[in-house]
């Protein structure tokens, strides 16, 4: 019911900024949560960012926090991750995602998934 498409990724280097991008298909994206995960080499999926479906709530990993700050612009069907002071720690492929049920605040463990954008950030 709802397609992800990420961009904005590339190369940057440390203590520089980045935007991205998600923008999304489907007549339930306005009500659904949306967020970022990213995944490091070697490591596991991992929450990055969250916001709920009237843009109300908000969370964020600790690692993040004060850094990055995620938006969305229901009329656009997009939702969009500030990345502020940036560090080599937050190389990763970041995901955008998109909550199943309606109305809702947070992410689930069974969202709709993008294909992923590339941010590599050199020391």
């Amino acid at each position: 019911q709802v397609q992800l498409e990420e961009s904005g990724g590339g190369l940057v280097q440390a203590g520089g900024s980045l935007r991205l991008s998600c923008a999304g298909s489907g007549r339930t994206f306005s009500a659904n949560a949306m967020g970022w995960f990213r995944q490091a080499p070697g490591k596991e999926r991992e929450f990055v960012a969250s916001i709920g479906w009237n843009g109300a709530n908000t969370e964020y990993a600790d690692s993040v926090k004060g850094r990055f700050t995620i938006s969305r612009d229901n009329a656009k069907n997009s939702v969009y991750l500030q990345m502020n002071s940036l560090k080599p720690e937050d190389t990763a492929v970041y995901y955008c995602a998109a909550e199943t049920g309606v109305f809702s605040h947070v992410i689930g463990s069974n969202p709709f998934w993008g294909q992923g954008t590339q941010v590599t950030v050199s020391s």
